[in-house]
């Protein structure tokens, strides 16, 4: 073989067996990390990321190879993006909600559906669970997957399930000749078979966890804000159901009475829970249940509702009757040792300011760094995804948020998040 040749295809042979290049590196210094797990700060640390998930966490600032990218965050301090667990971003709350629900097209409800997760995750919350929507909800969560637009990491249930005239009834406060009669496809089951039926169709669609209301809800145009409205054996159907397709169970609950029931039934968690009783949350402790208290929405539709004509007529006395008492169950509920995790319920008041909750539950008693917890180590839990959120160690996606001072003495900081990383992708830095 001639040598020009024979060196031609040496170096061909050289360039397929040779190392590919070394992936670009991302290192975070942070003057000041929270560590989750212990619940203490440790100074000057920095976190390595690489192909969007943490690869070290190290003391010191360090700065890798010329080909890496340095992040200076030595005058803030940083700690894992916020999850979370209640949120609702198909919506917001306004004058005229019941009246778009005749007005908007699923187009729609999906380009305002995206200003909503954006500022959602500017303001550090780089995982939510949606917890209802019209379905939309399941095809934004796609679509951010797949990096086709800007938003938190979405679990979302799709649409949620209650019985005739229930919290989730879509129909609710409608003329009588254009009610109809939603079924199971429509979030609507009536006994245990239709409870299955429904969870499996929004298995179908896509539904990440399911969503029950087990009574009555406050902004939904109905009467009764806190009575039972599903039967335990109904909640039971649900709860097996989604168990056997790998699927937890949220579940919507005012009254004490609902409450129970769905706890001894095995739902994951308990959104609101207002009226909750002594005994009530002796149950949660036994049966491990989850508290999303939403405290925020509490106060928000407590304000609404002394606006005039905010709310139907209908809505109007159980935002005053129940939104003013959520702060307050809260506190009680910490200080019995149920289990708490971060949720808001964004959407019944306006995206982007998911961070007063913990300001709201600093001043019922939680101390900061456990309400710090709620939204990472603790929502993750709830989340099933310990093995990627919630904390910043190896092997963990690369979500990180960023303050100035130290949220721990001063827990309104995190109204005022400066850098938000979404799985090794930055998204604010100022």
């Amino acid at each position: 073989m001639p040598k020009p040749l024979l060196s031609l295809l040496l170096a061909g042979l050289t360039l397929l067996v040779a190392p590919a290049a070394r992936a670009q590196k991302t290192y975070v210094q942070c003057g000041r990390l929270l560590d989750m797990r212990s619940a203490r700060a440790q100074t000057e640390m920095t976190v390595v990321i690489e192909n969007g998930r943490v690869t070290a966490v190290q003391a010191g600032y360090a700065t890798g190879g010329a080909a890496d990218k340095v992040i200076d965050l030595q005058n803030r301090t940083v700690l894992p993006g916020l999850i979370d667990c209640h949120v609702h971003l198909e919506g917001e709350t306004s004058k005229d909600n019941f009246l778009q629900e005749f007005t908007q097209n699923p187009a729609d409800v999906a380009f305002t559906a995206l200003g909503y997760a954006r500022k959602t995750l500017l303001a550090g919350f780089t995982t939510v669970r949606d917890l209802g929507g019209s379905g939309v909800n399941v095809a934004l969560r796609n679509a951010i997957n797949r990096g086709q637009v800007v938003g938190p990491r979405i679990f979302t249930v799709g649409k949620a399930i209650s019985g005739t005239g229930g919290h989730m009834d879509p129909t609710n406060g409608y003329r009588r000749d254009l009610m109809g009669v939603p079924g199971p496809a429509e979030g609507v089951a009536n006994g245990p078979d239709q409870c299955r039926q429904a969870v499996r169709e929004q298995y179908k669609r896509g539904a990440d966890l399911i969503k029950i209301a087990s009574t009555g809800g406050v902004l939904s145009v109905a009467k009764d804000g806190s009575s039972a409205q599903m039967t335990e054996e109904e909640i039971k159907a649900v709860v097996e159901t989604a168990r056997d397709l790998g699927l937890k169970v949220a579940c919507h609950a005012h009254g004490a009475e609902g409450m129970k029931r769905a706890i001894r039934a095995g739902v994951a968690s308990i959104e609101h829970g207002t009226l909750m009783d002594a005994e009530t949350m002796t149950l949660m402790k036994k049966y491990g249940t989850w508290y999303v208290p939403t405290i925020t929405a509490g106060k928000s539709v407590a304000d609404s509702a002394k606006i005039p004509n905010y709310y139907p007529p209908l809505v109007t006395p159980k935002a005053l009757a129940i939104g003013p008492k959520l702060q307050a169950t809260f506190g009680r509920a910490y200080k019995a040792g149920v289990k708490i995790a971060f949720g808001t319920d964004a959407s019944v008041y306006r995206h982007g300011v998911n961070a007063l909750e913990f300001q709201y539950m600093v001043e019922a008693g939680m101390p900061a760094y456990e309400a710090l917890r709620a939204a990472t180590v603790a929502a993750a839990e709830l989340l099933g995804q310990t093995d990627n959120l919630g904390t910043l160690e190896p092997g963990k996606l690369a979500d990180l948020v960023a303050v100035d001072g130290d949220p721990t003495q001063d827990i309104t900081t995190m109204q005022r998040v400066r850098f938000v990383m979404k799985q090794g992708v930055v998204y604010r830095q100022e």
